[in-house]
């Protein structure tokens, strides 16, 4: 048996002992598992101010009122040009800028950016990111992503499944259309170099949890291959069977053009370099490119930058101040 094929095998060993629904994670049961446990929920924002306040408020009344679940909710405003960090304060986040995060680091930008910054500024022993865009969320996409963790010590990481309609112009949703750049791009990228990843069938989704221990010891890509990053990064660092995967039932969120799609599949492919380059199983005489050229519906060409930067371990970081 070739080593893809038992990679693939191992997938599918995988996938029925570690994959749940969030029906099987009922919240008196985790508040009865939490303990001293703190858990922090995380939400990067930016110009979201039509759904991120709805978030909040079903996150604050139902799993930190009515079921003391959550200890903290923490809204990082990604350089906000709305109102996105008054309507997120008004509904009990606390709300952070992305910048004022570790301040004296060189600014960077990105979805990645916001998420490491938000694990920096938060404090929960388990880390749940949730996109701050979601047009359907209930609070069972928190206590999902949360239950292996809180139940099971030797689970490290969670991350969410679901089926993503896409509502076309038409104004028809669509199911199982959504996720374009999944199936196109990311889920044939691990197929073809991390199979034993194979069985996740949301590699790119926004919705996951871990242990803080582990989080801080792998660093995050500042982009949006910052999702692919830390699947591969964690299965090196923690193994297949530390991680764990919830189907949360349906997503539904705004949609990017197809444009802004291409320099997403862009950043993915770097990501997917670099760590097949760090690994030492791809060489190469010089770096690959990372400019775009990109068409419009006008016939316009442009160029655009889809390069990636990455930022540390927060574990070294903090353990560079300590030393210093």
């Amino acid at each position: 048996m070739d080593t893809d094929v038992r990679a693939l095998a191992r997938a599918q060993e995988w996938y029925g002992p570690h994959s749940s629904t969030a029906s099987e994670w009922p919240v008196d049961a985790l508040i009865a598992a939490k303990g001293n446990t703190t858990v922090s929920v995380v939400l990067p924002a930016r110009d979201e101010e039509r759904t991120v306040g709805d978030i909040v408020t079903v996150i604050r009344r139902e799993l930190v009122e009515e079921s003391p679940l959550v200890d903290e909710i923490l809204v990082v405003d990604s350089n906000s040009t709305d109102a996105t960090a008054e309507r997120a304060r008004a509904a009990g986040a606390r709300v952070v800028a992305q910048n004022e995060v570790l301040p004296h680091l060189p600014r960077m930008t990105g979805k990645g950016e916001a998420l490491w910054k938000g694990l920096a500024a938060s404090h929960g022993d388990i880390v749940a990111f949730v996109d701050s865009d979601l047009l359907n969320f209930g609070s069972h996409f928190v206590s999902g992503l949360v239950g292996p963790l809180l139940v099971n010590s030797d689970t490290h990481f969670v991350k969410a499944t679901y089926e993503r309609p896409f509502t076309g112009e038409d104004g028809v949703p669509r199911r199982g259309a959504g996720g374009r750049v999944t199936e196109l791009v990311a889920r044939p990228l691990l197929n073809l170099f991390w199979p034993e990843l194979a069985g996740f069938g949301q590699p790119l989704g926004g919705e996951y949890a871990a242990r803080r221990e582990v989080l801080e010891q792998v660093p995050f890509v500042t982009e949006y291959g910052v999702e692919l990053g830390l699947l591969v990064d964690l299965l090196h660092l923690v193994g297949l069977d530390a991680m764990a995967q919830v189907d949360l039932g349906s997503r539904a969120h705004g949609h990017q053009s197809v444009n802004a799609l291409g320099r997403m599949a862009g950043q993915i492919m770097l990501t997917a370099w670099s760590r097949l380059e760090r690994q030492g199983r791809v060489v190469s005489s010089q770096p690959p490119g990372h400019t775009l050229l990109q068409f419009g519906l006008d016939g316009r060409a442009g160029l655009v930058d889809v390069g990636v930067a990455e930022r540390p371990p927060l574990a070294s970081l903090m353990l560079e101040e300590d030393v210093a």
